[in-house]
């Protein structure tokens, strides 16, 4: 009866471990279509919009999936993680010259909320008792790379 047990054990823990496996990260594509459809909904997009976003996300999600293989390789470089933040902002601000105006300030606040972790989700939560509020910042000066500076050594 114990090795029943124990032979049951191992094939449950097994059995585990196989499907940890397999939950590997999205791909490009899904990554892509997922944005557009979030953006969708609250933008209003037409078709034309949704398909040059989707271009545009799609090209970065492929860039940055090579860069996030490359650091699990452990062949990453220092300027990887500044080529990783400079994709991010050259795509929002090519998906900004896409949106009407009406919808870049919708598109702003969505950024802000992604940027402070904030969500759909934490929008409905109510806030517990004895707990602060958040301050938000403003995104601008994350929209657009730091100056280089150039060091002498």
């Amino acid at each position: 009866m114990k090795r029943l047990v124990v032979l049951f054990l191992i094939i449950v823990g097994v059995n585990v471990l196989v499907r940890a496996q397999q939950n590997k990260m999205p791909t490009p594509a899904e990554i892509a279509q997922k944005n557009v459809d979030d953006l969708e909904k609250r933008l209003k997009l037409n078709g034309t919009q949704k398909s040059v976003i989707y271009s545009y996300t799609y090209n970065q999600a492929k860039e940055q999936a090579d860069l996030i293989k490359r650091q699990q390789a452990g062949n990453s470089r220092e300027e990887d993680v500044d080529k990783f933040y400079k994709l991010q902002n050259e795509t929002s601000k090519n998906i900004r010259n896409v949106l009407r105006p009406e919808q870049q300030t919708e598109y702003d606040k969505i950024i802000e909320e992604r940027l402070s972790g904030k969500g759909l989700k934490s929008k409905n939560k109510k806030k517990k008792k004895g707990e602060e509020e958040e301050v938000e910042s403003d995104i601008k000066g994350l929209l657009s790379a730091p100056p280089v500076e150039k060091q002498n050594q």
